[in-house]
């Protein structure tokens, strides 16, 4: 993408693919609309098929907040790397936004599987690699939540070092 930004733009699925790592399960943006630099509508589905869902509840299945949680973070991280975020632009290196801290979050219903959820989304630079992120969710047109979240900008050789094993000293 060019230094020019043209808004709002959307990614679908794929373009959100192209810039963030996660897949699998974990993985539920299908959509993100792209208004601003730090201004974000993105869209995430739960099939009910999804292995993570089987326990959560046998019967009555619902989305864990967790992964509402987990979206969020996936959705703002698509979108300060595809939305020219100025700051996130001038690191040099792989870099990616990764969750750093739940700050606060309220439910005020349940989100069953196969429902689109839309989450209205704001960012806020915090410091040099610390954005703020705060998003009003729906789902079929309900209230569901309020979340914020803090997101940290880590490089990718920051991220391999934090999973290398610590040596433990004979005692």
């Amino acid at each position: 993408m060019s230094d020019q930004y043209c808004y709002p733009f959307t990614l679908d699925r794929a373009g959100i693919e192209a810039v963030l790592p996660h897949r699998g399960d974990i993985f539920a943006c299908d959509r993100l609309v792209i208004h601003g630099t730090h201004s974000y509508t993105g869209y995430a589905r739960w099939h009910s098929d999804n292995r993570i869902l089987a326990g959560h509840f046998p019967g009555l299945p619902i989305v864990p907040g967790v992964l509402l949680i987990e979206g969020l973070a996936q959705l703002a991280g698509a979108g300060l790397l595809a939305g020219g975020d100025p700051y996130l632009k001038s690191l040099v290196g792989d870099w990616v936004g990764v969750l750093a801290s739940v700050r606060n979050c309220r439910f005020t219903s349940p989100v069953r599987p196969n429902v689109d959820v839309e989450f209205i989304i704001q960012c806020r630079q915090m410091g040099p690699l610390a954005v703020q992120v705060t998003a009003s969710v729906s789902a079929a047109d309900v209230a569901v939540g309020q979340l914020e979240i803090l997101l940290a900008y880590a490089s990718n050789e920051q991220i391999s070092a934090a999973l290398q094993p610590v040596a433990v000293a004979a005692e």
